[in-house]
């Protein structure tokens, strides 16, 4: 500290200019946190895998919906104007690719006009970034919506927008609100106009410059940042940042009101108070720098406050000394009385129970807290939208197309198929059917469309079932027609026995008569058989040989036709009949031999057996078809994407659920199929929510576990001992969940959410612990000192709860005020994160600190110190 004093001024003078410099050299930190997005998933979760496999075949486009609710059912104006509008969205160019026009045609006003006729959907089409579909979206509000009429544009885009302009202007208002709180509060503190802006200088030194040095750490090194990083810099800095500044402006006054010199006072300060200062750094130094091993990068942008809290303790030990040695004695105008805290009543009186009364006051805690910890049920929620509440135009749109179309229609989830062989063939297709029906089987599904039921309903002619029923009809229509044309030739028959008596009995007339007799004989046989028994390769070879006759009686009845007279002219009549009977016959026998080749190749079908479907060879190839296949084929034919409409809210912890039954029911219909060796991946929101789920649970526990390690490492060998760590962190950790019950307590009981925003534990819990260790070191290491100093354990406990108590009351109050800041952001997890660390700071410092840490440790007496025992000074 000599040297630092020494050498005040450059120091100063260099700090504040390197301050400056990196704040106008860094990257926007803002734009970085906004740039890498809301979720940050990794590679590996089957939602990004989908995104990736898209983006390659170049269909990647993102759709947003312009949603207008109509006060009247549609009319023909309306229908104009829908119309124009589809056009100008159209007109706007690249990055626009396509827009549905809703009155186009029925099959598209059936899908985008609710049955109300009340809320119309235009889905337009952007092929470009979140940045580009936003801008997109700003335009056709200006440019494209005509003026007085209702209409909004939605989109995961523009929620994902929304959001982050809703956290940038929540820390904007925390920060002004966070600056006026603390000023006011230390004016309360040390009754002086000068003392408040001495935390502030240094405090905000220290947030500009890790700030930027965070920033360039991305750019440089790719370290995570999400939108949580700022936030929590101002919360934290300013919040502990002031507690420690309290400590050290305290005890300078002290040491000045006990008559020493301005350099001796700071020399003190620093060997005392700095030492407490240095060692309550270090332990959330360690906190938030273990956060560094987690994976998931939202929870990894915590680590940033390690980078703050570093550069605090450089601010702290450097312009704060420098302030005190500039304003001397006036740092604290126009103050007189000494502003060192006092002996805490409110602990001394609550050290008669905890220290003299051990159980009891264990006991008082269990009440407390453990009611509490059985109300507890883990709810979560991720639901992005309840982030901004519904003031957003993005949500007012989901909400109209909830209302209008059902909450699932709005965001689908998308089943992506993508495979090195084509599946867009016939024996391919028909999986795809059989994977919508296991889909549609599922609690929480409503609909799914697919390239076998491309509006949600299925086609029920790829149905074998419903082939057999049409052949089936096409045998009865062949029977019919086959007694038709019996009875046509039974009336030729007649006829030409008339003519051949009229001719005086021609032989040639006779015989002609008699073979089309037989021959109609045998046609009664072959329908006969064709009813009794089906056998249609039977049916078709007799017809043939029925029509190789009839051909040579119509050959003959034409030759003797070349007559003169009547005769002439009936008998080229007859031969038309015959000609005409001749022809009906050869189509019913093409038509059974295609319903033999159809049998045949239905019987040879693997998919038939496996599906229950088959599709003739070039059904696929039909226009129809060819309008299903170029919405739902990729990659020339190698990806198929299927859409699945959930029957709740795409956000809701049910459509989560239902994702995630989805996944299990492809993975194991695909089994033994063509679709088995594909790539399959999944999209929307519930797709991603479901990964978060994943990824955030495992990932906590797992980091968790790496920061109560390191602070147990920390702790041992700050007090050389194994017990009081153990107990620290177990205090702690009662805190955190007495504290969580209570928020979900208030949201979810209360308030009615889905449950606690899902970033809400983790970021609630690593604040929480990494902030109260400070305190219990506090209380901790003064028990230290005067145990050291002779005094037994319960006489340590008692001095250090009576000295200590204000100190810690008042830093929790000036940190809960800091996270009380977070407030009015707007943002709900912020607003949550705030409830339970202002919540867990007033009850660790009110209750558990107070309370239950002096009964264990009066309770262990002098094994307190296991193993390595606590040496008295001589």
């Amino acid at each position: 500290m000599h040297t630092v004093l020494k050498l005040k001024w450059p120091i100063a003078i260099g700090l504040i200019v390197l301050t400056v410099a990196l704040f106008l050299l860094a990257p926007n930190l803002t734009e970085q946190a906004e740039q890498a997005g809301s979720f940050q998933l990794s590679d590996e979760a089957a939602s990004q895998q989908a995104a990736a496999i898209l983006e390659e075949a170049g269909v990647s486009a993102q759709t947003i919906s312009l949603v207008m609710p109509l006060e009247e059912e549609l009319d023909e104006a309306m229908r104009e104007t829908l119309s124009g509008m589809a056009a100008d969205i159209e007109a706007l160019g690249e990055p626009v690719s396509s827009v549905l026009n809703p009155v186009e045609s029925e099959e598209l006003e059936e899908q985008l006009v609710s049955e109300d006729g009340k809320t119309v959907l235009m889905p337009v089409t952007v092929d470009g970034t979140d940045e580009e579909v936003n801008a997109v979206a700003d335009e056709i509000r200006e440019t494209v919506v005509p003026e007085g009429m209702t209409a909004y544009v939605t989109g995961e885009a523009i929620i994902n927008n929304d959001v982050n302009i809703s956290a940038q202007e929540g820390l904007k208002r925390t920060e002004i609100i966070t600056v006026v709180l603390i000023f006011g509060l230390l004016l309360a503190v040390f009754r002086s106009i000068v003392t408040p802006f001495i935390p502030l200088v240094a405090v905000g030194i220290s947030y500009l410059l890790s700030q930027s040095i965070v920033a360039f750490f991305i750019d440089w090194f790719g370290f995570p940042v999400s939108n949580y990083t700022q936030i929590f810099l101002v919360a934290i800095l300013f919040g502990i940042g002031t507690d420690y500044c309290i400590l050290l402006l305290s005890r300078y006054k002290e040491e000045l009101s006990a008559g020493h010199g301005v350099e001796e006072s700071i020399i003190n300060t620093y060997k005392t108070a700095g030492r407490t200062l240095l060692i309550s750094g270090v332990a959330v130094f360690i906190g938030f720098f273990a956060i560094g091993f987690a994976e998931f990068p939202i929870f990894k942008s915590a680590v940033a406050v390690a980078v703050g809290i570093f550069v605090l303790l450089l601010v702290l030990f450097t312009i704060v000394p420098f302030f005190m040695a500039l304003l001397k004695q006036k740092l604290f105008w126009p103050a007189k009385k000494s502003a060192s805290h006092h002996d805490s009543k409110i602990w001394i009186w609550m050290s008669k129970l905890s220290i003299n009364r051990p159980l009891l006051s264990i006991l008082v805690v269990a009440i407390i807290t453990v009611p509490l910890l059985f109300t507890y049920n883990n709810d979560l929620s991720f639901n992005t939208v309840d982030e901004i509440g519904s003031d957003y135009e993005s949500v007012k749109g989901l909400r109209a197309i909830e209302d209008g179309f059902g909450k699932g229609d709005s965001l689908p989830v998308e089943v992506i198929v993508k495979s090195d062989e084509p599946l867009t063939e016939e024996a391919v297709v028909p999986y795809f059917e059989s994977l919508s029906r296991e889909i549609e089987k599922i609690e929480g599904v409503d609909t799914v469309r697919a390239v076998t039921r491309p509006t949600g309903e299925v086609i029920d002619d790829l149905y074998v079932d419903n082939q057999l029923g049409l052949l089936a009809d096409g045998l009865t229509e062949a029977r019919d027609g086959l007694g038709e044309v019996q009875s046509g030739l039974t009336e030729i028959e007649t006829n030409l026995a008339g003519i051949s008596e009229q001719a005086g009995g021609s032989a040639g007339l006779g015989d002609a008569a008699a073979g089309l007799a037989q021959l109609n004989g045998q046609l009664g046989q072959v329908s006969q058989g064709l009813q009794a028994t089906g056998n249609i390769p039977q049916t078709v070879g007799a017809l043939n040989q029925i029509s190789g006759g009839l051909a040579g009686i119509q050959q003959g009845l034409a030759g003797a036709a070349g007559q003169s007279g009547e005769l002439g002219a009936g008998l080229a009549q007859l031969a038309q009949g015959v000609g005409a009977s001749n022809d009906g016959l050869l189509e019913i026998q093409n038509g059974l031999s295609e319903a033999v080749d159809m049998m045949q190749a239905m019987s040879e079908s693997e998919t038939v057996r496996s599906t229950g479907l088959y599709i003739p060879e070039g059904t696929l190839e039909s226009e129809e078809f060819a309008q299903v296949l170029d919405r739902y084929a990729f990659s020339d034919g190698t990806g198929m994407k299927m859409e699945v409409i959930l029957a709740d809210d795409p956000y809701s912890p049910e459509a989560i659920k239902t994702t995630a039954d989805i996944k299990a029911a492809v993975e194991r219909t695909v089994r033994g199929t063509p679709l088995e060796d594909a790539d399959i991946a999944y999209g929307g929101i519930a797709s991603i929510n479901n990964d978060l789920q994943d990824v955030s649970s495992s990932d906590f526990s797992k980091t968790v576990t790496i920061m109560l390690i390191s602070l147990f490492v920390v702790l041992a060998l700050l007090f050389r001992s194994l017990i009081m760590p153990l107990y620290m962190i177990g205090s702690l950790l009662l805190t955190y969940y007495t504290s969580i019950s209570i928020a979900e307590l208030i949201f979810v009981n209360g308030l009615g959410y889905d449950g606690i925003s899902w970033a809400v534990p983790f970021f609630g819990f690593v604040m929480l612990v990494a902030l109260g260790v400070d305190y219990s070191i506090f209380l901790l290491d003064r028990f230290r000192e005067e145990s050291a100093n002779g005094a037994t354990v319960r006489d340590a406990m008692r001095i250090s709860m009576a000295k200590m108590g204000t100190v810690i009351i008042t830093a929790a109050i000036i940190l809960a005020g800091t996270f009380g800041a977070m407030m009015p952001s707007g943002v709900l997890s912020l607003v949550q994160i705030a409830t339970i660390v202002i919540t867990g700071l007033l009850l660790y410092g009110l209750i558990v600190l107070p309370l239950l840490i002096p009964a264990i440790s009066v309770s262990f007496d002098r094994g307190v110190w296991w193993p390595f025992g606590n040496k008295k000074r001589s």
